[in-house]
């Protein structure tokens, strides 16, 4: 099937409207509500004993009048507090919290009361340089740290009604307005950090004011012209940074290197890349820009195809947390940074809105399964920043070129932009599981759910009980109000190379479309069941032969979910085990690992280094030691005390 762009654009039920009840996920919904959201607002507080503070709602008490003191932190400080607040907001959408819903109110009455009268809000500017505003826009974040508190305040009011912090954020939105613009006297210039533009097309999607998209598309395609506004902003302050060595990071890591409309390849910071992306994406959306939205295919496919590790993450270099090159995905030295995964999950659900295909949530549960859920303990109290796919701890003690990554998660970041952002995404995880348009109805995530959508002028409920990913049948009960033709849609992963459809109990054939979807056309009565058979078997994968990091080696997947071996259950050197590519991946369920969780076992051989003697260079024929290799899920590594981990082994096929 292909679909024009922009005629029939998917829209995604209300968090509200969908309740998650899933063996995997469920889990993950109780933990952001019961505990990442409480912790984090007491890590924002500064309650939490613990080496770095956050002081993010002190700086706004500041800016208030409400205390004296210094600003702290990073200049983005504010965001942080934005991202909660969106979180909270899309908790307190599904589950009533009397507690947490006060505490919200208080913030933003908190935050009102450090907005300017002229609709300004930002406590680094407020505090610390109050004259400046606006005035380094390259560096400084205002635009990007709007723009979150912008998504707060719309996330806020869909939530609960209220219109207090909605209030805010559009007369923040109007503020920016007046400041920005062709026009005489406005500044023709944008953030350093793309992610204003997104949040003023949601604030557009819930007020209908087009001067919000107006203005996001100015932003977008005012990047990257000549002359050159970062230039001009740097002559107009003295050639003064904020950031010591700032400008040596160049136009690719600002993402203003050339105009968008021009971008072919995926370059420079990758969270700037994704969030400028999805902000292209759903302005193409509402101005039906098929040119645009072509730029935005093309860079998905460019990320995708060449620059994404096999876990969903993206940015290969810690300097400028950037892409690199076509196929450099070093596995040790990996950035990969938690909110690149997270807006790169933004950018393919808002692709998959346009023009539905498979491979757009392909990405999706990839990044979720494996980068995003790997990124935070168990408890919901430590973070990952940086997601490697092979850790030796005494590297990363010992070389400058690993402090970057970590061997185990940290309780909380100087920069801490990826925590909130997990939770913020995780606590809105039902508005991307379902997708329908006037006649249709996407199945896009196997979760085990049940949501309401209306469909040819019928309420259908849909409930699905899944035991993906690491079993493999999904079962869909249609409860239609009345009887009702219309399309429902499956996807087809990617991975999965046959599928089995029965409706009724009866199998179907039923050929996949272009887009990698099933597609079954039919009068729905109450009760209608539809299966879809995806089987996922464990087996092992191997990288295109440029990425030259996994030349020789594989890894072992089930689906969307990548395994990795670790040092708890294989011992130390893991670099000295190879996979006998020949033998059986045997998938199990284990109780006495981390609560319960399913593993591999694989044949393979050790590498004996016993008989090599003290000498470091010696002519020598390698004796190799059959062993069991024993793999977890990615996203549970690091959970059980600090050692070596390791995605990609050498593979053994003689």
């Amino acid at each position: 099937m292909t679909k024009n762009p922009f005629t029939n654009s998917l829209k995604s039920p209300e968090i509200k409207d969908v309740i998650i009840k899933d063996p995997f996920w469920g889990r993950y919904i109780d933990l952001v509500r019961d505990v990442v959201v409480p912790y984090q607002w007491e890590i924002l507080n500064d309650l939490v004993d613990i080496p770095v503070k956050s002081h993010a709602i002190k700086n706004f008490k500041i800016a208030a009048g409400l205390e004296d003191g210094e600003f702290e932190g990073f200049v983005f400080q504010d965001s942080d507090v934005a991202k909660w607040l969106e979180a909270a907001s899309y908790v307190l959408e599904k589950y009533p919290d009397p507690d947490l819903e006060k505490k919200v109110d208080e913030v933003i009455q908190l935050i009102g009361k450090a907005q300017w009268e002229d609709g300004y809000l930002n406590t680094y500017f407020t505090i610390k340089e109050k004259g400046k505003r606006w005035t380094n826009l390259e560096e400084c974040h205002e635009l990007y740290t709007a723009g979150h508190m912008i998504e707060a305040g719309v996330a806020h009011f869909k939530a609960t009604g209220k219109t207090k912090l909605l209030d805010i954020v559009c007369k923040l939105a109007d503020h920016i307005y007046s400041v920005f613009g062709k026009e005489e006297g406005k500044i023709r210039g944008y953030d350093g950090h793309p992610e204003i533009e997104l949040a003023l097309v949601k604030l557009y999607e819930v007020t209908n004011n087009s001067k919000y998209l107006e203005l996001a598309k100015f932003f977008i395609d005012e990047r990257g012209q000549e002359p050159y506004y970062f230039d001009i902003e740097w002559e107009k302050r003295g050639k003064k940074e904020h950031w010591k060595g700032f400008k040596g990071l160049g136009r690719e890591y600002l993402q203003a290197h050339k105009p968008v409309r021009e971008q072919r390849e995926a370059v420079g910071h990758a969270v700037r890349a994704v969030y400028l992306y999805s902000g292209m994406a759903d302005v193409a959306a509402y101005t039906q820009d098929k040119e645009l939205f072509d730029v935005c295919k093309t860079l998905f496919d460019n990320i995708v195809k060449r620059k994404m590790y096999i876990t969903g993450a993206i940015g290969s270099s810690a300097h400028g947390e950037a892409f690199t090159f076509e196929y450099d995905l070093p596995n040790d030295a990996a950035y990969a940074e938690t909110c690149a995964s997270v807006g790169l999950i933004f950018f393919a659900h808002r692709l998959n809105k346009i023009e539905p295909h498979a491979k757009y949530y392909d990405v999706v549960e990839r990044a979720l399964y494996n980068t995003v859920i790997g990124s935070m303990s168990q408890d919901g109290k430590k973070y990952f920043y940086v997601n490697p796919l092979e850790v030796y701890p005494k590297e990363v003690e010992k070389r400058f070129d690993r402090h970057h990554v970590k061997p185990e998660r940290q309780p909380w970041f100087g920069c801490a932009c990826c925590p909130p952002n997990v939770a913020r995404l995780l606590a809105s995880l039902g508005r991307y599981i379902y997708s329908y348009t006037n006649d249709e109805i996407y199945v896009n995530l196997f979760i085990g759910s049940s949501s309401h959508v209306e469909v040819c002028g019928t309420k259908v409920l849909l409930q699905q009980v899944s035991s993906y990913p690491f079993e493999d049948m999904v079962k869909i009960d249609l409860k239609p109000s009345k009887e009702a033709r219309f399309k429902l849609y499956l996807r087809v992963p990617g991975w999965c190379e046959n599928y089995e459809v029965y409706i009724n109990g009866e199998e179907e054939q039923i050929q996949k479309l272009e887009n990698s979807y099933v597609c079954i056309d039919r009068l729905w009565k109450e009760n209608d069941q539809v299966i879809l058979k995806i089987p996922t078997e464990v087996k092992m994968v191997s990288s295109h032969p440029q990425v030259r990091s996994n030349v020789g080696k594989v890894a072992v997947v089930k689906g969307p979910v990548v395994f990795c071996a670790e040092e708890a259950d294989n011992g130390k050197n893991l670099h000295l085990l190879f996979v006998d590519v020949n033998s059986k991946c045997k998938l199990e369920f284990n109780s006495n690992i981390l609560g319960g969780l399913y593993t591999v076992e694989v044949d393979g051989f050790r590498m004996a280094e016993d008989d090599f003697g003290q000498e470091l260079y010696k002519r020598h024929r390698p004796k190799f030691v059959p062993v069991k290799i024993k793999f977890i899920p990615y996203y549970a590594w690091a959970n059980r005390g600090v050692g070596e981990m390791k995605v990609w082994l050498w593979q053994w096929s003689f």
